[in-house]
């Protein structure tokens, strides 16, 4: 039924354990995987008269954000290639992560986006909102939520 799926990944623990029951599932569909991390872009900052900024500061996060992703896609890569799961990776930067992962969907061409829940429930979602909630809100691509038990 799918032939190429979505998978954000942040390195965290809900994250990992999607990262598994992704390649799990694509192994059992005969699917291929797309990995994908948001990276963050450099915060804008507004200077008064005076300020003192590094002019190198801008280039060393993009590096350590980029280099951050790169290890977080480095490892969900390694599990699908020992599952013999056919896999890619991707990273976009953007302020947005939820439109950053919509994005990588529809330029890698997946007809599914598997992602985790964020594990909050009650208040805490409804306050703090979710990358999954405007994922599943905003995408016209189908998504499957995997709700860890951890």
């Amino acid at each position: 039924m799918f032939k190429h799926i979505l998978v954000p990944t942040d390195g965290s623990p809900l994250s990992v354990d999607a990262v598994v029951r992704a390649v799990s599932f694509a192994s059992e569909a005969g699917a291929r995987i797309t990995f994908f991390c948001a990276v963050q872009p450099w915060p804008k900052m507004y200077y008064g008269e005076g300020a003192i900024f590094d002019p190198h500061l801008p280039a060393s996060f993009r590096e350590a954000m980029q280099c951050t992703a790169e290890d977080v896609l480095h490892d969900a890569v390694r599990r699908a290639r020992e599952a013999g799961v056919d896999c890619d990776k991707l990273t976009l930067v953007s302020e947005e992560p939820y439109q950053a992962i919509i994005e990588a969907a529809k330029r890698s061409g997946c007809d599914l986006i598997f992602m985790a829940s964020h594990g909050r429930r009650g208040v805490k979602a409804l306050v703090l909102g979710s990358e999954t909630q405007k994922v599943l809100t905003h995408s016209c691509i189908p998504v499957l939520v995997h709700r860890s038990e951890a």
